[in-house]
Order: structure tokens, then sequence, then C-alpha cells
């Protein structure tokens, strides 16, 4: 008598893909908030925006599932700020090679 095969649970084989999106200006701001946070669906629609937007996307997901935590229009906490300057870094560097070569005519 053969026994069924137990099969990976189906969020085991497609994890729920979750996202959020941080505004920061320095000017106006002393951390980052979070603007906008979901999975599924939701997180999708994030990342199509920010990609019509030209807003480079950084993948980390622990990252993701620690700002996930927080509310919406909520600064970082202090004790996120050094992982988020990392994030931070990698959209300043992104924004750099994306701007055109100035001065060369």
């Amino acid at each position: 008598m053969s026994h069924p095969k137990k099969m990976p649970e189906e969020s085991q084989l497609n994890p729920i893909k979750k996202a959020v999106a941080l505004r920061y200006s320095p000017e106006a701001q002393k951390a980052p908030t979070l603007i906008a946070k979901g999975k599924g669906h939701v997180a999708e629609a994030i990342l199509q925006k920010a990609k019509e937007s030209g807003i480079p996307i950084q993948e980390d997901k622990s990252l993701v599932e620690v700002l996930s935590k927080l509310d919406l229009d909520q600064e970082i906490p202090p004790e996120l700020y050094q992982l988020v300057a990392e994030v931070l870094s990698f959209i300043y560097r992104s924004d750099q090679r994306m701007k055109p070569s100035r001065g060369q005519d």
C-alpha cells in the first residue's frame, strides 16, 4: 500500500511577495517615512508603480519584513537607520548611474 507523497505547502513553493515604499526628503524629514506596504497584489502594485516612476528597487526580504511592521506615515526608528542607510546608498548610486553624463557634448 503506497502512501501519497506529502507536497510542500503552497506558501513554500510560491511565497507571498511583500513590498514597502519609503519617502525621504533630508531637508524636510529627520528620517525616512514608510509610505506604502503590502503583500500579494498590493505588493505587485507598489513595485509596478516604482518601476513606472523610475524609482530604483532593492530586494531585501528581511528588511521588508521589519519595515512592514511599522505604521504607514511612521518614520523609521533609530535602530533601523543603518539598514535603511544602506538602501539609500544603493538608490543614490543607482540614480548616479541613470543620470546622463554632463558636459560631454
